[in-house]
């Protein structure tokens, strides 16, 4: 690995490649940060995507596309005077000196629980109203609704027990199961939400990200459907025209693969 010497300079080299791009690329010269919004976002995935198929070589150059964005950003922010990748540096380091005072001052800590709870303590010192206000709009309902659940058990509203959370869960389902005897599809689509919250709430307990675990599924689902389309293209059989108990016979062989 290289030495903070090495690291430096490569970081010196990406941003004088960012401003020769800024001044000679057209398409570069063209972005704001409107427009590459969209494009971070996605960048994002790709890493996430990355890190769940554990393909290093493949985290490494998602790492890079976007460190690209965040001296991009920067590099806007600076031709208005607005800011720099120096202060966007300074900004995160002071944020986390001040966040972890059991490193930088005499604060005694004994877990990781009391690191979060001061975490969160001194966010509403900082003068945030609400433990939520840091939880972005516009995330998907399900990271969400985990960022939700972690931040306010962060100031101690929480379950005591795995077993509690799990009992909650059954709880939900029941009045799922009560609203769709009901038939009042308000109360179904209301009831099931609640079984999402209440099973992410679970799966914080077990130490799982819901997300990952979701994803994880995904991925095996699709490469056992597409083994399944790959025997029916062996077979000349259209998908349609096998039974299920046909299809079944591969969707086992593809498990066991």
């Amino acid at each position: 690995m290289s030495d903070k010497t090495s690291q430096l300079q490569a970081f010196e080299r990406l941003l004088i490649i960012m401003d020769e791009l800024r001044e000679q690329c057209p398409w570069d010269k063209k972005q704001t940060m409107q427009t590459l919004r969209h494009l971070t976002i996605e960048e994002v995935y790709e890493l996430g995507d990355a890190i769940l198929d554990n393909d290093l070589d493949e985290v490494k150059k998602e790492l890079g596309d976007v460190l690209l964005h965040i001296v991009f950003y920067s590099k806007i922010g600076s031709e208005s005077n607005s800011f720099d990748i120096a202060d966007v540096c300074n900004s995160i380091c002071d944020k986390l000196i001040e966040r972890h005072p059991h490193i930088y001052s005499d604060v005694i800590v004994e877990n990781e629980d009391d690191v979060k709870r001061n975490w969160e303590q001194l966010k509403l010192k900082e003068g945030k109203k609400s433990v939520l206000e840091g939880v972005p709009k516009s995330l998907p309902a399900m990271v969400k609704a985990n960022r939700i659940q972690d931040k306010v058990a962060g100031v101690g509203f929480d379950w005591e027990e795995p077993n509690q959370v799990f009992e909650k869960v059954e709880e939900e389902l029941g009045e799922l199961q009560t609203e769709i005897h009901s038939g009042n599809q308000d109360k179904i689509e209301s009831e099931f939400g609640d079984v999402l919250f209440s099973m992410i709430n679970y799966a914080r307990f077990l130490k799982v990200d819901p997300e990952s675990a979701l994803e994880r599924t995904n991925k095996k689902f699709i490469k056992r459907f597409q083994y399944l389309e790959q025997k029916s293209k062996d077979l000349n059989t259209p998908l349609s025209d096998m039974t299920l108990a046909e299809m079944d016979v591969y969707w086992e062989e593809a498990k066991k693969i």
